[in-house]
């Protein structure tokens, strides 16, 4: 890792007998060191990198081009017209991921604590203009004490500007926000507006009030970490779409996501050859759902059986479990993937899981990301908790998300789909493009043990036998309509598969589909229920 010092080498190594060109040199060397090798050894101190470190790690090396590193502040009170460091407190610019083009800003905490001025707001502004009038993906590295309080409404203005490019970028091009160190108050409002908000854990945290304010105001004692750290965010409020362990692995990460998303909406998405056979027998699946239909197994087993080189990249690992959603390759082809999770909570869909994959759709549909989806769903969370909390709404997210899509969408029915979360997930009334099932599938209004309790009471109340009456009207509904086979005479579904024909026939549709053109009616834009 090549520190600041590197940088003032590199600029100054040679001179000159031109004073001009001596004198551009000292700047930029300058400009490099930041705050000043103090403030860089404390930032390494305390486990961070740099904000130029970090763009090393993020980008291809040598494909970093600076924008505005000569930049200062025109700030003068408070004595601030006696310090004007280079840059500002935020390195901005462009470089490669894997060769595609990328726009990144990389706040310095070095630099009056990465504080947010007008000029520092101006320049991450610059590179977001660029990055949509580019059709390129941007990547925010945040580590900043927030507003630049001597700069007053200023600092605040800047924040809104830097917001209301974030909302017209919002499905132009991908937004990826990192969390490296603080983002509190105002500035937390840039990263949630993005599609991609990760972190690191112990070194980063977000929340709107401090725990000082929070125990003023509540009366609650809590700590940073508690209130607004990685973990807090990517289990408990889902602000967070992942957590890592250090930076270097947080931004590995970036890179990695960035592969599977297109530049812009215009641009189709990367292919990533691949040597997995199109047509490879997915064996491990002709076992993996249970006799018994209460008992859970892992949906993304069958997920890193079926897609290329078992890669898949979850999204929101930590935070509602019941759904699991990611990104992989088919066929070298990129593919949202949206599952429902039998190991957690039997896959029910409830609130959070409603929003997660609501979200993720959103982002798939926008994007011209295809979807697969795996169904396995007992149905919605029952409840008061659920249904005063707002369920149907919640709910109603997923179904909005799935009616409004038009990439091509597939689905899979490993076992239930139960009553409306069968509508929810991608069914063929809501314009699925694919849709089969296994010979394991359920799909029925409610499971046997419900319906028959519900169809068959009076006759269950007169039966001598009630346990032998109810296990004998328990199997003729299973045959009836607990299985895939009239939803297939129906048209339903498209065909009823083998599990271990699964991959195959999910590439064999995506490639069918590739020059699929679906509309939905001219609009200003839906009012999807939040």
């Amino acid at each position: 890792m090549k520190g600041g010092n590197f940088a003032v080498e590199h600029y100054c190594q040679e001179t000159t007998l031109n004073p001009k060109i001596d004198l551009l040199r000292n700047l930029k060397a300058e400009a490099q060191l930041g705050g000043g090798q103090a403030r860089i050894d404390a930032q390494h101190a305390k486990g961070k990198l740099t904000a130029r470190e970090r763009l090393e790690v993020l980008l291809d090396p040598g494909s970093f081009n600076e924008l505005d590193a000569l930049a200062r502040h025109r700030s003068t009170r408070f004595g601030l017209d006696k310090q004007r460091p280079l840059g500002d407190g935020v390195v901005t610019g462009f470089g490669t991921i894997d060769g595609r083009t990328v726009c990144v800003f990389s706040q310095d905490f070095t630099v009056f604590g990465g504080s947010l001025s007008e000029v520092h707001a101006e320049k991450i502004c610059k590179v977001m203009d660029h990055a949509v009038r580019i059709g390129a993906p941007l990547i925010g590295l945040n580590d900043s004490g927030g507003a630049r309080i001597q700069e007053g409404v200023a600092s605040l203005g800047g924040y809104a500007d830097i917001f209301l490019r974030n909302t017209m970028a919002s499905g132009v091009v991908p937004q990826i926000s990192v969390i490296l160190g603080p983002c509190a108050g105002g500035a937390v409002y840039s990263p949630a507006l993005t599609d991609f908000v990760f972190m690191t854990k112990g070194t980063s945290y977000m929340f709107v009030t401090g725990p000082e304010v929070v125990k003023t105001v509540t009366h609650e004692e809590v700590t940073f970490e508690e209130l607004g750290g990685a973990d807090t965010h990517s289990e408990r409020s889902g602000v967070c779409h992942g957590a890592f362990d250090n930076e270097v692995a947080c931004l590995l990460a970036v890179r990695k996501l960035v592969g599977f998303l297109p530049s812009s909406n215009r641009e189709r998405t990367p292919v990533r050859p691949t040597d997995d056979p199109f047509n490879r027998e997915n064996v491990a699946l002709k076992r993996i759902v249970p006799e018994n239909p209460n008992q859970p197994y892992d949906i993304k087993d069958v997920i890193r059986d079926v897609v290329d080189e078992g890669d898949f990249f979850e999204i929101h690992a930590q935070y509602a479990t019941n759904i699991v959603v990611g990104f992989a390759t088919l066929d070298g082809n990129p593919v949202g993937v949206v599952a429902n999770q039998p190991a957690s909570l039997a896959g029910v869909l409830d609130i959070n899981s409603s929003i997660k994959g609501a979200r993720f759709v959103r982002f798939c549909d926008a994007f011209n990301i295809p979807l697969v989806v795996f169904e396995d769903v007992p149905g919605f969370l029952p409840g008061t908790d659920q249904e005063w909390r707002g369920i149907i709404r919640h709910g109603a997210k997923l179904l909005y998300a799935f009616c409004e899509a038009t990439v091509p969408k597939l689905t899979v029915i490993t076992r239930k789909a139960y009553g409306g979360a069968y509508d929810v997930m991608n069914s063929k009334h809501i314009r699925g493009d694919y849709n089969v099932a296994w010979p394991t599938a359920e799909i029925a209004v409610m499971g046997a043990k419900g319906a028959v309790e519900i169809l068959y009471r009076k006759e269950l109340d007169k039966a001598d036998d009630k346990t032998q009456r109810y296990d004998e009207l328990t199997k003729q509904y299973n045959d009836q309509f607990a299985s895939p086979y009239e939803a297939a005479e129906r048209g339903f579904i498209d065909d009823v598969i083998e599990p271990q024909d699964t991959r195959r026939v999910l590439i064999t549709a995506l490639r069918t589909l590739r020059s699929k053109v679906d509309t939905n009616p001219w609009k200003k834009h839906g009012n999807i229920p939040l």
